[in-house]
């Protein structure tokens, strides 16, 4: 709660007696940095994807508890952090009305958002007040718009894509090749670049084909990919649409075969299409915090505080925050300017992942992807990399 008193409104026309003049030597003591430091969080915390952006709020709000209880300061005085969180609701027009929103309330930067279409959306907002806004969305366009206030957690797609290509090409063994998109810019975007990689691999695409992103009806393309003999299925699609394909590839007799996906495969669903066809891997850059040799004890700790497993990067935002407080230190202000500066300049300890620093657009400097494979039901890292 908020009770921060302001008293440098001192009427111009007090006598400057003793007290006065005490009071004025005081106030001239007294630090720039407020109370309360108010850092926001923007993520859908409703719809489809609300179990997402709960889980990085919870990092968030985990990590700021730690910090408050750990008797945070700044330039020697004990601060107060609040968590100040929105619904962007996975929607870049809400995103919009609700990054205004935080930036009215004060706060001093912002995790957010998921989503890159809204994250893109909203950096022009955060950025006329010089707020920094560290995102998870991994399109490149997010920093490659021109403003000091952009930051990502993870790697981009352009790694993503070079890891799905570089693997597909080198791992699988195969001569002829798929490439399927869910017509997002996201989808589309992820499966250009690593149909372009695949072409630099010296591989051949044999079938290009974008689809929107409720198509379910596959006969028609399983028997395309069976008379092209393709082996090997890179895709954007979403889970419950490479489900759909696999059934169809079954009809058809066509299960000698491989799919590569994106981060929408690497679902718990997705053991449905265990056995259908040789193997189902994912790739991502949201890398899991078991996977980490310090991922144990947020695990636990997260677990105790939310009674459940984090079900995407509450791991990455709750690093975010470690970083972010660091740098507000390091800036010994709460001054969204000075902030931002402090960032571009941090090689912070972040507690799972081990470090986050960026570069002069904000991209993560040690961002990796993972390749994931689908066996006994779950997914098992095959390897990682942030270099491919």
């Amino acid at each position: 709660m908020n009770k921060h008193i302001d008293r440098r409104h001192i009427s111009a026309g007090l006598a400057l007696t003793t007290v006065a003049v005490s009071a004025l030597l005081v106030l001239t003591g007294c630090s720039k940095v407020p109370d309360t430091i108010k850092i926001g969080v923007a993520q859908p915390l409703s719809g489809p994807l609300g179990a997402l952006g709960q889980d990085l709020l919870n990092g968030v709000n985990l990590a700021v508890a730690e910090l408050n209880k750990g008797g945070y300061s700044v330039d020697g005085k004990r601060v107060t952090l609040e968590v100040v969180s929105v619904d962007d609701k996975a929607d870049a027009a809400t995103g919009k009305t609700v990054a205004q929103q935080l930036v009215d309330s004060g706060v001093v930067a912002v995790i957010g958002h998921l989503n890159s279409g809204v994250s893109i959306e909203t950096a022009p907002i955060y950025a006329a007040k010089d707020i920094p806004q560290i995102a998870i969305s991994t399109n490149p366009k997010f920093t490659q718009m021109g403003f000091p206030t952009t930051f990502r957690m993870v790697a981009n797609d352009t790694l993503q894509a070079r890891a799905i290509g570089s693997f597909a090409a080198t791992q699988l063994g195969a001569a002829r090749y798929a490439a399927l998109d869910d017509g997002t810019p996201y989808g589309k975007g992820l499966a250009d670049g690593a149909a372009a990689q695949l072409k630099a691999e010296k591989k051949e695409v044999v079938v290009r084909k974008s689809f929107d992103d409720k198509t379910t009806a596959f006969d028609e393309l399983a028997g395309e990919l069976k008379a092209a003999k393709v082996e090997v299925i890179v895709s954007t699609l979403n889970d419950f649409q490479a489900l759909a394909l696999l059934e169809s590839l079954r009809k058809v007799g066509h299960t000698k075969v491989s799919l590569l996906g994106g981060d929408t495969i690497k679902t718990t669903d997705m053991a449905k299409g265990a056995g259908i066809v040789e193997g189902l891997y994912a790739t991502s850059p949201v890398l899991e915090a078991k996977e980490f040799t310090t991922g144990k004890p947020f695990l636990e700790k997260y677990i105790e505080a939310y009674k459940k497993p984090p079900a995407y990067g509450g791991h990455y935002s709750y690093d975010s925050t470690y970083v972010l407080t660091a740098a507000i230190q390091k800036a010994k202000s709460a001054d969204p300017k000075e902030i931002t500066k402090a960032m571009h300049g941090i090689n912070g300890y972040a507690p799972v992942i081990g470090t986050m620093s960026w570069d002069e657009k904000g991209e993560q400097r040690y961002g990796a992807v993972g390749v994931y494979e689908l066996r006994s039901g779950s997914w098992e890292l095959r390897m990682r990399s942030d270099r491919w």
